[in-house]
């Protein structure tokens, strides 16, 4: 049985930090990349960040770039996101995505995790 969780989401103040975990199961995590995703109110669904399945590479959308980190620990099955400076504007839902190295069309998503930056 394929699972995605999401945890770490919460209210936070402006400027303030948090970090998300994906930990999964039920398929071979380390021959996967892993994507985080966000979808805020009245918002299209965008990319925020992506790393490869060995950790190698990392992409960022350039409104979270030297803000966010995303990382990997294979032997943990867990997948992070380190957001700090954070503003109203990351507000959102954030997700998990897992893409197969060898079938891109082999992906499994997380249930999302609420984070709201708020005053």
């Amino acid at each position: 049985q394929v699972q995605l969780v999401e945890s770490g989401g919460g209210l936070v103040q402006p400027g303030g930090s948090l970090r998300l975990s994906c930990v999964v199961s039920g398929f071979t995590f380390s021959t996967y990349a892993m994507n985080w995703y966000r979808q805020g109110p009245g918002k299209e669904r965008e990319l925020v960040a992506g790393i490869s399945n060995t950790g190698g590479r990392t992409n960022y959308a350039d409104s979270v770039k030297g803000r966010f980190t995303i990382s990997r620990d294979n032997g943990k099955n867990t997948l992070y996101l380190q957001m700090n400076s954070l503003n109203p504007d990351d507000t959102a839902v954030y997700y998990c995505k897992a893409e197969s190295v060898f079938n891109k069309l082999r992906t499994y998503w997380g249930q999302g995790t609420q984070v709201t930056v708020s005053s």
